[in-house]
């Protein structure tokens, strides 16, 4: 019964080893049968001979006893369950956490542990969903917690923070203590009360716009975050999000992938991982079995790889530090810094013009010279009560601070907030997703594009359309006419040297490839057209050694060993020229070995080149035998022949252009940005596709256009900045070159924008003025040094994002323009009135009913502009531009100039001319003002067509806006007479006040006639120049130099 009872207690470790997985092959699993019956044979052998060492004098019955094994799916998916709920995450994360590898020996090396996870190390998890599920129980989920978003009542807070809003609080609350002593609680609330509702709705906007600001950064936060990882599960290599990895998936890692989890090294090559983000060290580190810990976070910056997951999400460090940063989202871009200056400019002459009207009206009511309704004076002395006194103050405060609240222009940095929010969710939903908000109005500006080919002008759908074995071309139907030997070496130089893979479903559905796709291009053709069979030849051969591909080498090799016959074979597959540069003969058909001297090597170089110019990239296979000794030295020191090799046999691979890439690169052109082409293809593939996507034209000058990244790298700094300009196509370049390329663009000026998808692109994207990745192809590393990633890969996308920019930029003037024109009329009409006649015209009220009007829903109606085609046909905007243009200052200082006369007659002769009481004229005055910035919006939608309308029916928004905006105008006059402080007018008078808005669309028609210089109107002054912008109050900004730019 001992012996019993001791099989019984490993019942589990039976059963498991007993439930084969169904991935295995039939051979395997005949293996492994095999395998355990011999195991438990000798194991009972050996218990049965220990038991009766032990009862020697004990009589054994005769009779048979044995155990009935369950096989049942379900009872073993118990039994799966039940084992991983034993395992302590802890120690899973502490095993990675302190690298030490004989903490992983003691636990029986990662074969063990992976068993133990009920991961099967060549086919992964079962990956089905209650298998998941009980992951996820048992170790987390690929997530980590993030710190709480702000919360309504943040923005709330920060509202009140505001200096402006905390005086007028103060002055409503003076106002109301006041007002109910003197007129009781039934009237006496109604001017403390009215400043209370302006200031609530004041807040409210700015609250809520931010607070969806933030709402909409948090959403593409998470888009951002949610990168596509490569993961083997029941055999089958797959994509999936990172957040559906659990423990004990097996995961494929290349260069540029970020590590997703925790895990240990099961099998790769040459991997080396960046562990700066972790460490801080910018050394890179070496994994392999002797080092096999991998950490979530961490980039590959060289070699493939495979990983056995060990912790997820929380119980990763990443983990941890990711839950306790906060994403920023009150990042401010360069044109929000430089609008924050003007605003706070602006709001100096704000102050001096209100401080002035505060003195003025206290010296004219302390000297007698204000009156009230009746005409009698306010102040008399010692005989003005003390609560008239302080009431008349607080009033002339609330005034003077109402004038700071609508000279600052708090409307600029809300407007650039509101465009560049609204730009970016459209962009995301024209396929190009944002990642800083700086590179949306600096894309606008851009004069250079320099893009790569594959997949960014090409479809990346790649097919093999031409062989050649030797001189000969083939044909799939004559594949059968070449040597078995050749065909072997070829299948084998395909199927060893490869990041991809082939999955063959069991269930006789369509094979499936994984890779980039030229390897899935050349796995396609090798299985499907040479019949390759990809498990047969991976398992009878063992991979000693690999070079992987990266895009400085265009090559990958490596040394293998036939398990028949244990002889030694290199490997090489890569750019067709360099290839050839490396071989010293050639195989014919037949199976003939050839010298391969400098006249044939010519006539390769042809074949080449006329594959190339056909679009096709060229891809060559070169193979060579050597010895054991050979073989030892190589590995020793880290290398694998390059010389003396024979070349195998060429492909060509087609990738057909995209549609609309022609089209994009001309609207691109006619926009005035140069588009540059920068690829590894070698110069004939080069020519050809970048003359079928119009970046050469057929009349061009090759010589000039065209150079070759080496020639280009070899070029003294004198000539590459003379010829940069005319470059239109750079081949077999390397990320060294696209670097070189961008800051020599740079250097003469240029605004310039790289798309670029590897991690050796990284150093050009963080270079250039806006750095474009790839979504698709591109890899983590690539992503994150960019500012925008294009999520289809397309070209077209990149000329939508050019729009979208200089949309954003365009916009932003229009509010300016907008902005400006009713702070210098609102300031000039307040201080002369005020020191003329001792009075200000508009009461806080409705300054702060203006200030609403002007900064919140003039925002939104003109930062919500889409872009228009117009916006193509002008050349880009240089980095030395100044921000308001000659252009601004002639619409807006016409316009200002015309309300200031309006108001100002309307102030000091509309009760005669009109026949009307004060209250009336001031309310006419008011009406007047919000009209004429009413139809004024419509002409600042165009800052220099004269067509203010054309459009304006698809922009549904901006109509909204302005009939609200009327709406809530008549409701003030009409219906809210205590409140506003005005009087009602009658269908005449609204007539008068319509008529004055209006006039200002033929006024707007009528300055566009005047031409302007280009020349900025500050240069003519002599004055010094400034970096930022121009403004006309040069007086007051002379403490800001850097504000004002030619």
């Amino acid at each position: 019964m001992p012996t019993i009872s001791i099989i019984l207690d490993n019942l589990e470790s039976i059963q498991s080893l007993l439930a084969f997985p169904d991935t295995l092959s039939e051979p395997k699993k005949r293996w492994r049968s095999a395998f355990v019956s011999i195991y438990y044979y000798r194991a009972f052998l050996s218990l049965f001979k220990t038991s009766l060492s032990k009862k020697k004098n004990t009589k054994i019955s005769p009779s048979h006893s044995f155990i009935h094994l369950d096989l049942n799916q379900d009872n073993r998916l118990k039994t799966d369950q039940a084992s991983l709920t034993k395992i302590d995450q802890k120690t899973l994360t502490q095993l990675v956490k302190e690298k030490n590898i004989e903490n992983l020996q003691i636990i029986g090396g990662i074969d063990r542990l992976a068993s133990s996870l009920k991961t099967n190390v060549e086919s992964g998890i079962q990956g089905n969903i209650e298998d998941i599920a009980h992951r996820h129980e048992a170790f987390g989920t690929n997530t980590y917690k993030r710190p709480p978003t702000k919360s309504f009542f943040h923005f709330v807070v920060e509202a009140f923070k505001d200096l402006t809003i905390l005086i007028l609080l103060g002055c409503a609350v003076l106002s109301l203590v006041f007002g109910i002593k003197e007129n009781g609680i039934k009237e006496g609330w109604y001017d403390g009360g009215s400043i209370f509702v302006a200031i609530f709705l004041v807040i409210a906007v700015s609250t809520i716009s931010n607070f969806r600001q933030n709402r909409q950064f948090d959403k593409l936060s998470k888009v951002s975050n949610n990168i596509q990882i490569e993961v083997v599960r029941a055999g089958r290599r797959q994509q999936i999000s990172i957040f559906e990895i659990v423990v004990g998936d097996v995961i494929c890692l290349k260069i540029g992938d970020q590590v997703p989890a925790d895990g240990l090294f099961l099998d790769g090559h040459s991997l080396q991982v960046d562990e700066s983000s972790m460490t801080g060290e910018s050394d890179h580190v070496e994994v392999n079995c002797s080092h096999p810990f991998l950490f979530s976070g961490t980039k590959v910056v060289d070699g493939y790889a495979r990983m056995l997951v060990t912790s997820v999400g929380m119980n990763t460090i990443w983990g941890e530090m990711m839950s306790s940063i906060s994403r920023d989202t009150n990042e401010q871009t360069p044109l929000q810094v430089r609008l924050n200056k003007l605003t706070s400019s602006i709001g100096k002459v704000g102050l001096a013009v209100a401080f002035l009207v505060l003195v003025v009206l206290l010296v004219r009511y302390f000297t007698g010279n204000t009156t009230d309704e009746n005409g009698n004076k306010e102040f008399n002395g010692s005989s003005t009560k003390v609560d008239d006194i302080l009431n008349a103050v607080v009033g002339f405060v609330a005034a003077a601070v109402t004038i700071v609240v609508v000279a600052i222009p708090e409307g600029l940095p809300l407007a650039v907030t509101l465009t560049l929010a609204y730009s970016m969710k459209r962009m995301m939903a024209d396929q190009a997703m944002v990642r800083k908000l700086s590179a949306c109005e600096t894309m606008g500006s851009a004069t250079t594009i320099c893009t790569d080919k594959t997949g960014t002008l090409t479809l990346n759908k790649m097919k093999v359309t031409k062989f050649w074995l030797g001189k000969e071309s083939f044909a799939p139907a004559t594949y059968s006419s070449i040597a078995p030997y050749i065909l072997e070496l070829l299948q084998e130089g395909v199927a060893l040297n490869t990041t991809g893979s082939v999955y063959r479903p069991t269930s006789g559905s369509e094979i499936e490839f994984s890779g980039s796709p030229t390897e899935q291009a050349i796995l396609s053709w090798a299985v499907l057209e040479l019949n390759m069979e990809m498990e047969q030849l991976t398992q009878s051969r063992k991979i000693l050694y690999v070079e992987a591909f990266n895009s400085q080498k265009k090559r990958s090799g490596l040394i293998t060993r036939r398990k028949t016959d244990n002889t030694i074979h290199v490997h090489w597959k890569g750019a067709a020229e360099m290839i050839l540069k490396m071989c010293s003969s050639y195989y014919d058909a037949s199976g003939i070995m050839k010298d391969l001297d400098d006249s044939e090597k010519m006539k390769f170089e042809q074949r080449i080149q006329g594959m190339a110019a056909s679009s096709l990239r060229c891809i060559a296979f070169a193979h060579k035998q050597i010895s054991k000794e050979d073989q030892e030295h190589d590995m020793e020191q880290k290398k694998i022949e390059e010389d003396g090799l024979t070349l195998l046999g060429l492909v060509g691979i087609k990738d057909p252009c995209r549609l609309g890439v022609k089209k994009a690169v001309e609207d691109c052109r006619n926009a005035g940005v140069n588009i540059k082409m920068i690829t590894g293809d070698n110069v004939f593939t080069a020519k050809a596709i970048a003359t079928e996507c119009g970046i050469l034209r057929f009349d061009q000058d090759m010589s000039e256009a065209v150079v070759e990244g080496i020639e280009f790298r070899n070029y003294t700094l004198e000539e590459r900045m003379e010829k940069v300009d005319k470059i239109c196509v750079m081949a077999r370049s390397s990320p060294f070159d696209k670097l070189l390329m961008v800051e020599c663009l740079k250097q003469k000026g240029h605004v310039v924008a790289v798309t670029g998808d590897g991690t050796n692109d990284a150093p050009a994207l963080k270079e250039a003025d806006v750095g474009l990745s790839m979504g698709i192809q591109g890899t983590e590393v690539a992503k994150e040094s960019s500012d925008i990633v294009i999520l289809d890969d397309n070209f077209a996308s990149v000329a939508t994002v050019l729009r979208w920019g200089r949309c954003v930029y365009n916009n932003i003037q229009k509010f300016i323009q907008f902005q400006l024109t009713v702070n210098v009329a609102a300031l000039v009409i307040n201080f002369v009135t005020a020191v003329s006649a001792g009075e200000v015209p508009l009461t806080a009220v409705q300054l702060l009913w203006v200030n609403l009007i002007m900064d919140t829903l003039g925002a939104l109606a003109l930062a919500t502009e889409k872009p228009t085609e117009e916006l193509m046909t002008k050349p880009p905007v240089g980095r030395t531009e100044p921000l308001i243009t000659n252009i601004m200052w002639r619409n807006l200082l016409a316009q200002a100039l015309y309300q200031i006369i309006i108001l100002l007659t309307l102030q000091f002769k509309g009760e005669s001319i009109f026949g009307v009481t004060e209250k009336v004229n001031d309310t006419l005055i008011f009406n007047t003002f919000v009209l004429c910035q009413v139809f004024n919006e419509f002409n600042a939608r165009k800052l220099e067509k004269k067509n203010v309308f054309k459009g304006i029916h698809r922009n549904k928004l901006f109509l909204g806006i302005i009939a609200i905006t009327i709406v809530l105008q008549v409701v003030m006059v009409e219906f809210l007479k205590k409140f506003a402080g005005t009087e009602r007018l009658n269908w005449g008078q609204w007539v008068e006040c319509i008529g004055f808005g209006i006039v200002s669309w033929p006024i707007g028609w009528i300055v566009k006639w005047i031409p302007v210089p280009k020349r900025p109107f500050l240069s003519y002054l002599n004055m010094k120049k400034m970096q930022g912008l121009r403004t006309p109050f040069s007086f007051i900004l002379k403490r800001s130099p850097k504000l004002i730019g030619v």
